[in-house]
């Protein structure tokens, strides 16, 4: 099989020769500092494109991801060299949002928002948002990743709510679905708005080569909801379902849905609004056991992660890394439907040799499936 011939079979719930293998993305890439860990325990050399500058991650070294058999390609639009090679602890960074971060050595954390002092939704008519934009020559980086016969991805988010809070603060935000629907909805719309355009320029140039569409809201903590569903599903969920629906319109790839933390009483929702694949499956939240999750899920969501990136990955020796690869694949691999990657981003902290285990074990134990 190639590897877009395996990941589709697994998405349509059919076991592929081997399990699915993901490195690179948005929010299944790798930090700076764990890649060049990574590269130098490899002998491989690093490159350091750094293709997000708040979450510091880079494109990882294609030798490296012919290493570990990895079957997704991303395409990106990488940061330019000069805008983060002289980024130190403190630096200070306003994005094309207007949200400005602060450089804490490993990331940029937000510290101010353009937003957080209207007081009504008149004011936010002189809020500018960006334009939607593409990569240079985005067709054809996705044409020569399908002919190599890897499955494509841009590595572009679609989100309604997370991004709103970006522009309001979270508290102030939280506190305006509850006090100030209509000022809350105003600023969801804006984001809205954004992505409407981004995914409908996105798509008309590269929805018939795409394999996947990534879109995601975090919606829970790790103990819970951060919005009842009640909640949700009177002022987020009609968003992401008109920007879910906008973009199955233009293409045939499969909706990955991005949300950390305890989701499941979102699942009946998110599959009713159109989304196929559930990342990251943070095992260690609650309600997110991978086995129940398959069981009640299974037939129509596919999973996406799962590799515990709070304890095993930066703390557990390689033969629990191994363990838990092993477990994973048991528990969401029959029947197809899994693709397995870490928990999110691999972080700073985790050493290559867990990284390795991850991936040879993935590749070992995942092709006794085939």
């Amino acid at each position: 099989m190639t590897s877009a011939e395996r990941l589709n079979t697994a998405l349509h719930h059919r076991e592929p020769d081997r399990v699915p293998l993901d490195l690179g993305g948005v929010v299944t890439g790798i930090t700076l500092k764990a890649h060049r860990a990574l590269c130098s325990f490899l002998g491989t050399p690093c490159g350091d494109i750094l293709i997000d500058r708040v979450q510091y991650l880079v494109q990882p070294n294609e030798d490296i991801l012919e290493h570990f058999a990895i079957d997704t390609r991303y395409v990106y639009d990488p940061v330019p060299k000069e805008a983060w090679s002289t980024d130190q602890e403190g630096s200070l960074w306003e994005d094309c949002w207007g949200v400005q971060r602060r450089f804490t050595g490993c990331y940029f954390d937000m510290v101010a928002h353009p937003l957080a002092h209207i007081t009504s939704s008149e004011e936010l008519k002189h809020y500018q948002p960006p334009s939607p934009s593409l990569p240079e020559d985005l067709r054809t980086q996705v044409a020569a990743r399908k002919k190599e016969g890897k499955a494509v991805i841009v590595n572009c988010i679609g989100s309604c709510f997370e991004f709103s809070w970006y522009l309001r603060g979270f508290a102030q935000f939280m506190t305006d679905l509850a006090l100030q629907p209509g000022l809350a909805c105003a600023i969801m719309d804006i984001v809205l708005d954004f992505e409407l355009q981004q995914f409908e320029l996105l798509l008309r140039e590269v929805g018939d080569l795409v394999d996947v569409v990534l879109v995601g809201d975090d919606l829970a903590t790790q103990r819970g909801p951060l919005l009842s569903p009640e909640m949700y599903r009177k002022y987020v969920k009609p968003r992401q379902k008109r920007l879910y629906e906008a973009i199955k319109k233009h293409t045939r790839a499969l909706l990955f849905y991005h949300s950390c933390g305890a989701v499941t009483p979102f699942l009946e929702d998110l599959v009713e609004i159109g989304v196929d694949i559930l990342n990251p499956v943070q095992v260690s939240a609650s309600g997110m056991n991978p086995a129940w999750l398959k069981k009640h899920f299974g037939d129509v969501l596919s999973f996406w992660g799962g590799i515990d990136t709070q304890w095993t990955l930066p703390y557990g020796t390689p033969d629990a890394v191994r363990e838990e690869v092993r477990r994973r694949i048991d528990e969401l691999a029959p029947g197809g439907g899994y693709v397995l990657c870490a928990v999110h981003n691999i972080q700073p902290d985790v050493p290559p040799e867990n990284i390795v285990a991850m991936y040879e074990e993935a590749i070992r134990y995942g092709s006794q499936r085939g």
